[in-house]
């Protein structure tokens, strides 16, 4: 299958291109850094050098690609877990998750792809009981970070024409994350979110599904039922 991998070089793109380039999909990734391109063609990818808010350049690279399915796990977060550079990131995250977005699925559309997966966060719930379910109600968007989230997941699932899923990934640990183990609830290991990824290529209907430990904050049903998601999944297991 062909696929196009927008966020090809980040925490859950490196292990999702290594997944998808061993289960014989023919991968395109995206990085912002010429320098990266070799390493994705090591992984088994062909780099797209391109901004996701280069509207033009973004649809020329996924038009060429050909891409059945669009991959979207593009943010932008700081590699410090310094609660000053995160919250500096908020801003640049939001608008990846809206306007990156956008242009993500202008440009898939034109390409044809008939199905499109986008990594949400599971930690968006507003209080209530637990553990949450889909279709449980999320905090308002008052926030930037909020809006984002809201934006991003109406844009996926309610484009026409597109089969839109979303991954609500829990607080990720593991390899290129701020933490090497989990320290509470609600939390995925990198490798289980790319695995996630790569079995919503051809499993799930359209829609949202909860990707995270099954420690009770968040109901990981569905996920297991639909795509087989397995939260105990490693690379290499």
């Amino acid at each position: 299958m062909r696929i196009f991998l927008a966020g090809a070089t980040g925490v859950i793109g490196r292990p999702l291109v290594r997944l998808l380039a061993a289960a014989g999909h023919e991968v395109t990734g995206t990085t912002r850094s010429a320098a990266k391109a070799d390493a994705l063609a090591q992984a088994g990818a062909k780099a797209a050098v391109v901004d996701v808010f280069d509207a033009g350049a973004l649809e020329a690279a996924v038009v060429a690609a050909r891409p059945e399915v669009v991959i979207h796990e593009l943010t932008d977060l700081p590699d410090s877990s310094n609660a000053d550079a995160i919250a500096a990131s908020l801003a640049a995250n939001a608008r990846i998750r809206i306007e990156g977005t956008g242009n993500l699925i202008a440009a898939a559309k034109a390409a044809g792809a008939r199905r499109m997966i986008a990594q949400s966060i599971s930690f968006i719930y507003a209080p209530g009981r637990e553990p949450h379910v889909e279709d449980d109600p999320l905090v308002p968007p008052d926030t930037i970070s909020a809006r984002g989230v809201h934006a991003l997941e109406s844009a996926v699932t309610g484009t026409p024409g597109l089969e839109g899923i979303v991954l609500r990934y829990g607080r990720l640990y593991g390899p290129g994350t701020w933490a090497e183990k989990s320290t509470g609830r609600g939390f995925l290991h990198v490798d289980a979110a790319a695995q996630a990824a790569l079995l919503a290529l051809t499993r799930g209907g359209a829609g949202i599904y909860n990707i995270a430990e099954d420690d009770g904050e968040v109901s990981i049903a569905k996920a297991r039922r639909e795509l087989g998601f397995d939260p105990a999944f490693r690379a290499g297991s």
